[in-house]
Protein backbone atom coordinates (compact mmCIF):
# COMPACT_ATOMS: atom_id res chain seq x y z
CA UNK A 1 0.00 0.00 0.00
CA UNK A 2 2.66 2.67 0.86
CA UNK A 3 4.46 1.72 -2.53
CA UNK A 4 1.38 1.97 -4.55
CA UNK A 5 0.94 5.42 -2.28
CA UNK A 6 4.93 6.32 -3.46
CA UNK A 7 4.50 5.42 -6.86
CA UNK A 8 1.14 7.49 -7.54
CA UNK A 9 2.86 10.55 -5.70
CA UNK A 10 6.34 10.28 -7.77
CA UNK A 11 3.81 10.43 -10.61
CA UNK A 12 1.88 13.03 -10.18
CA UNK A 13 5.33 15.01 -9.31
CA UNK A 14 6.49 14.18 -12.94
CA UNK A 15 3.21 15.62 -14.16
CA UNK A 16 3.64 18.72 -12.12
CA UNK A 17 6.92 19.60 -13.51
CA UNK A 18 5.83 18.97 -17.13
CA UNK A 19 2.62 20.84 -16.80
CA UNK A 20 4.84 23.77 -15.24
CA UNK A 21 7.30 23.54 -18.05
CA UNK A 22 4.91 23.47 -20.89
CA UNK A 23 3.10 26.25 -18.94
CA UNK A 24 6.52 28.41 -19.20
CA UNK A 25 6.93 27.52 -22.16
CA UNK A 26 4.13 28.65 -23.62
CA UNK A 27 3.94 31.98 -21.56
CA UNK A 28 7.20 32.38 -22.89
CA UNK A 29 5.91 32.41 -26.11
CA UNK A 30 2.58 35.03 -24.86
CA UNK A 31 5.48 37.77 -23.86
CA UNK A 32 6.39 39.11 -27.00
CA UNK A 33 8.65 41.95 -25.74
CA UNK A 34 10.92 40.07 -23.84
CA UNK A 35 12.32 36.76 -22.96
CA UNK A 36 11.44 35.71 -19.38
CA UNK A 37 14.80 33.41 -18.67
CA UNK A 38 17.10 36.27 -20.00
CA UNK A 39 15.29 39.17 -17.68
CA UNK A 40 15.78 37.05 -14.85
CA UNK A 41 19.26 36.16 -15.29
CA UNK A 42 19.72 40.03 -15.82
CA UNK A 43 18.41 40.49 -12.30
CA UNK A 44 14.65 41.52 -13.48
CA UNK A 45 13.09 41.07 -10.42
CA UNK A 46 9.12 41.81 -12.02
CA UNK A 47 9.90 39.19 -14.46
CA UNK A 48 10.86 36.84 -11.43
CA UNK A 49 7.78 37.51 -9.68
CA UNK A 50 5.29 37.44 -12.30
CA UNK A 51 6.78 33.80 -13.57
CA UNK A 52 7.01 32.66 -9.74
CA UNK A 53 3.00 33.52 -9.28
CA UNK A 54 2.79 31.20 -12.56
CA UNK A 55 4.67 28.46 -11.42
CA UNK A 56 2.96 29.05 -7.73
CA UNK A 57 -0.74 29.16 -9.94
CA UNK A 58 0.02 26.67 -12.16
CA UNK A 59 1.11 24.23 -9.09
CA UNK A 60 -1.94 25.16 -6.87
CA UNK A 61 -4.31 24.44 -9.86
CA UNK A 62 -3.03 21.03 -10.26
CA UNK A 63 -2.70 20.20 -6.66
CA UNK A 64 -7.10 20.93 -6.51
CA UNK A 65 -6.70 18.88 -9.62
CA UNK A 66 -5.18 16.13 -7.99
CA UNK A 67 -7.84 16.17 -5.11
CA UNK A 68 -10.73 16.39 -7.02
CA UNK A 69 -9.86 13.76 -10.05
CA UNK A 70 -10.72 9.88 -10.30
CA UNK A 71 -7.13 8.82 -12.20
CA UNK A 72 -4.07 10.65 -14.01
CA UNK A 73 -6.00 11.68 -16.97
CA UNK A 74 -8.76 13.45 -15.20
CA UNK A 75 -5.86 15.18 -13.37
CA UNK A 76 -3.57 16.14 -16.81
CA UNK A 77 -6.98 17.32 -18.31
CA UNK A 78 -7.99 19.66 -15.78
CA UNK A 79 -4.61 20.91 -15.31
CA UNK A 80 -4.49 21.70 -18.89
CA UNK A 81 -7.35 23.54 -18.68
CA UNK A 82 -6.31 25.60 -15.83
CA UNK A 83 -3.40 26.72 -17.56
CA UNK A 84 -5.56 27.71 -20.40
CA UNK A 85 -7.70 29.68 -17.97
CA UNK A 86 -4.20 31.21 -16.29
CA UNK A 87 -3.20 32.48 -19.89
CA UNK A 88 -6.54 33.78 -20.56
CA UNK A 89 -6.13 35.75 -17.31
CA UNK A 90 -2.94 37.03 -18.01
CA UNK A 91 -4.47 38.28 -21.47
CA UNK A 92 -7.35 40.02 -19.73
CA UNK A 93 -5.02 41.34 -17.26
CA UNK A 94 -3.11 43.30 -19.77
CA UNK A 95 -5.84 43.89 -21.97
CA UNK A 96 -7.46 45.39 -19.18
CA UNK A 97 -4.78 47.57 -17.91
CA UNK A 98 -5.09 50.52 -20.19
CA UNK A 99 -3.20 53.00 -18.55
CA UNK A 100 -0.11 50.71 -19.21
CA UNK A 101 0.96 47.92 -20.70
CA UNK A 102 2.04 45.16 -18.11
CA UNK A 103 4.25 43.62 -20.36
CA UNK A 104 6.51 46.77 -20.95
CA UNK A 105 6.52 47.48 -17.18
CA UNK A 106 7.54 44.44 -16.56
CA UNK A 107 10.38 44.37 -18.69
CA UNK A 108 11.07 47.95 -17.14
CA UNK A 109 11.63 45.74 -13.87
CA UNK A 110 8.92 47.39 -12.36
CA UNK A 111 8.13 45.48 -9.09
CA UNK A 112 4.79 47.28 -8.17
CA UNK A 113 3.48 45.73 -12.00
CA UNK A 114 5.52 42.44 -10.93
CA UNK A 115 3.89 41.79 -7.60
CA UNK A 116 0.35 42.72 -8.98
CA UNK A 117 0.97 40.29 -11.50
CA UNK A 118 1.94 37.59 -9.28
CA UNK A 119 -1.31 38.35 -7.07
CA UNK A 120 -3.35 37.96 -10.48
CA UNK A 121 -2.04 34.62 -11.33
CA UNK A 122 -1.91 33.21 -8.15
CA UNK A 123 -5.74 34.54 -6.70
CA UNK A 124 -7.16 33.52 -10.01
CA UNK A 125 -5.50 29.87 -9.63
CA UNK A 126 -7.40 29.83 -6.15
CA UNK A 127 -10.38 30.24 -8.03
CA UNK A 128 -9.75 28.45 -10.75
CA UNK A 129 -9.18 25.49 -8.61
CA UNK A 130 -12.17 25.69 -6.40
CA UNK A 131 -14.29 25.35 -9.22
CA UNK A 132 -12.58 21.85 -10.28
CA UNK A 133 -15.38 19.24 -9.12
Amino acid sequence: MIIEGMISTFIYFVIAIIVVFIGLVIFELITSKYKDWDEISGGNQAVALSIAGKIIGICIILSFAIYNSINIWETLIWGAYGVVLQMIAYLLFEAFTRKFSVEEKIKENNIAVGIVTMAVSIGLAFVIGASIT
